[in-house]
């Protein structure tokens, strides 16, 4: 597939700080890739690089196949940019909003007032188009913000965690909204920390920590490089400190945890872990309400390939 964006060699320093160390990496046409990484891991410097909001020391970047400079206007046309940080103008309604932020792309008034009222359906604002941003709730304001972004049918669009603080009826109208977008030819680069979404809708996904590349591929991809192998989880499940380090001692076993009557073992590799496990439990006469086995999910392989350490 055709390369929508090129990053070769792309190295952003601070005084102090190499915010961007050698990064490369390619973003396909008609794709969502789910650009993750920890607070501090360069997610939101890379993209101001890519949308030439930030110089950087080193490399380059192509959108569109052109190398992308501050004043490539024409390749600016066919970005949509939708950042965390809702903003939109108190002062204009909902319909005011969006009719404004188009009309930086779309000059022609039927063509525009078309693209209105197809953003306004994409993110379900329709009745609420007379309304003013401080009438709307907190999912509501976010669906205004995505649509002011994507209201002039941008090519290629950023979205930095769109569904930050929002009930989970907004996350599934955004997220469908998202999907909407790329079935309609659009190509996104999505930023979340919430690993069920990048499960949901992205069809690659770039793991960056320290302004580097630690893993790439698809999330059945990315599943695969987890150092442990499965994990059964036990509810209604009552034990003493004694029977928890005898469960360390089981074969295959990487880590016991256990809290609040709940006990998580993951395993390292073998086969029937879950099948052993429960004879095991009925041997030593230890009782439990619920047992379920799982592979690894993204999130495992994210806090394992970044540390389980808190970041600023």
């Amino acid at each position: 597939m055709e390369n929508v964006i090129e990053v070769k060699k792309l190295t952003k320093e601070y005084k102090t700080l190499k915010a961007i160390d050698d990064l490369s990496f390619v973003v396909k046409k008609g794709e969502i890739l789910g650009l993750l990484g920890p607070n501090g891991s360069g997610k939101s410097t890379t993209i101001n690089c890519i949308l030439s909001l930030l110089n950087f020391q080193k490399g380059s970047i192509k959108i569109f196949g052109e190398e992308m400079e501050p004043d490539s206007y024409d390749i600016k046309k066919l970005l949509g940019v939708v950042f965390q940080e809702v903003a939109v103008f108190d002062e204009l309604t909902v319909y005011e909003n969006i009719d404004y932020f188009c009309g930086l792309y779309i000059e022609n008034k039927d063509t525009r007032e078309k693209y209105i009222e197809e953003a306004l359906k994409l993110v379900g604002l329709e009745e609420f188009r007379k309304f003013y941003p401080k009438q709307l709730s907190g999912g509501l304001l976010r669906r205004l913000n995505i649509a002011c972004g994507v209201s002039h049918k941008p090519k290629l669009i950023f979205l930095d965690e769109p569904t930050v603080a929002v009930d989970p009826q907004s996350r599934n109208n955004i997220l469908d909204g998202i999907k909407k977008l790329r079935e309609e030819g659009a190509t996104i680069i999505y930023t979340t920390h919430y690993m069920e979404e990048v499960e949901l809708i992205c069809d690659r996904v770039i793991i960056l920590d320290k302004g580097r590349v630690l893993a790439s591929g698809t999330c059945d991809e990315l599943k695969n490089l987890a150092h442990i192998e499965e994990k059964v989880t036990v509810e209604g499940i009552i034990l003493e400190k004694k029977q928890t380090e005898k469960l360390e001692k089981l074969k295959n076993v990487e880590d016991v945890f256990y809290e609040n009557d709940t006990l998580v073992i993951t395993y390292q590799k073998g086969k029937n872990n879950l099948i052993d496990f429960i004879e095991y439990l009925k041997k030593e006469k230890i009782s439990y309400s619920k047992i379920y086995s799982e592979r690894p999910s993204l999130n495992d392989v994210f806090l394992e390939l970044t540390g389980k350490e808190l970041r600023d």
